[in-house]
């Protein structure tokens, strides 16, 4: 796969990444064989960036991916992990984890974006992922603690990344003001953008993307399908938007998109895939997988065809923002292999 540069930074990122939340157990138990099934699948698809962090199932997904790219060389992939969620021992475990990951709750996770919280999390990734030095870092969900995450964690990162320590920094949230905040009054290189780029969301459009474009900065764009309504050819009532059931009016809208999509040979989930790489400040479309078939499907899908005459109609339908960037065909260039 073509590879593209973090600006100013010589960290470089196929344009599919490989997401490991599910490899953490999330919503369901991911088996080893499964785990280890799906990262050699998309090494053997071209996928070179591995992102995890210590939040997904207690450490779990950071010593599965940890031990599958073990005999791999090193100068050969990129990993991102995250900090802000420091693991530490649970007094009171109750037997499982009670946010979102189905393993034990022997550990708990405890909110610390200081400068020793990040200096601890790190090394302590490195242990469980038995590597020397980290990619990307970037700061996990530091919504309700900007004071801190700017002040004390974003400046350890830079200067971990001026000495060599880390190859880029930034931070990552399921919003994209706080984004473009750090773009712009923080020494961030990267973003990592969740699910507010998206067919069913373009609110980014109003902040970080343009922030990120005019800055030279990059935006990795995470949850394209919209925790799952984008990622079946028809949606049907019942499946999650944003971690949550969708309200009825949400899935129509997307059966009206997949119905153009249909009309123009191509389906839903691929126009998905496709349509972050619309802005030229997204970089990388990272998507979750937990088995060797979800990343046959994912790098099919992000290899198809999907023709430029969907987005107009898109647009004139109402469906997507009339400002959406409209040079698809540079950017889909550049993504496939």
């Amino acid at each position: 796969m073509r590879h593209r540069r973090i600006a100013d930074t010589g960290v470089e990122l196929t344009g599919l990444g490989f997401g490991g939340s599910p490899l953490g157990n999330l919503y369901r138990k991911t088996s080893a064989a499964d785990a280890t099934d799906a990262i050699e699948a998309a090494w053997s698809a071209g996928v070179r960036y591995f992102d995890t962090a210590p939040h997904y199932g207690l450490g779990l997904s950071e010593r599965r991916l940890g031990a599958a790219l073990r005999h791999r060389p090193r100068a050969e992939y990129v990993v991102s992990s995250k900090v802000g969620r420091l693991l530490v021992p649970n007094e009171h475990p109750r037997g499982m984890d009670t946010e979102g990951f189905a393993v034990r709750d022997d550990l708990r996770r405890e909110w610390d974006f200081s400068r020793d919280g990040v200096m601890r999390s790190i090394e302590a990734t490195l242990e469980r992922m038995g590597l020397d030095r980290l990619d990307v870092v970037y700061l996990h969900d530091p919504d309700d603690h900007w004071r801190q995450a700017a002040e004390e964690a974003m400046p350890a990162l830079a200067e971990l990344r001026d000495q060599g320590v880390v190859g880029a920094v930034g931070a990552g949230m399921n919003q994209s003001a706080m984004l473009a905040r750090f773009l712009r009054e923080t020494p961030t290189d990267v973003v990592m953008l969740a699910g507010r780029y998206s067919l069913l969301d373009q609110s980014a459009l109003d902040d970080v993307l343009p922030a990120a474009l005019e800055l030279g900065k990059g935006v990795v764009a995470v949850g394209v399908f919209n925790s799952g309504l984008l990622s079946q050819d028809r949606p049907d009532q019942g499946m999650k938007y944003d971690y949550r059931i969708a309200p009825p009016a949400l899935v129509d809208r997307a059966r009206a998109i997949a119905e153009v999509c249909t009309a123009h040979g191509t389906t839903l989930p691929a126009a998905a895939i496709a349509f972050p790489y619309s802005h030229p400040s997204i970089i990388n479309v990272t998507v979750g997988m937990r088995s060797a078939e979800q990343v046959a499907r994912n790098v099919e899908l992000h290899r198809r065809h999907v023709p430029d005459a969907l987005w107009g109609e898109l647009r004139a339908r109402g469906l997507i923002r009339s400002d959406v960037p409209t040079d698809y065909g540079r950017e889909r260039s550049s993504r496939c292999p």
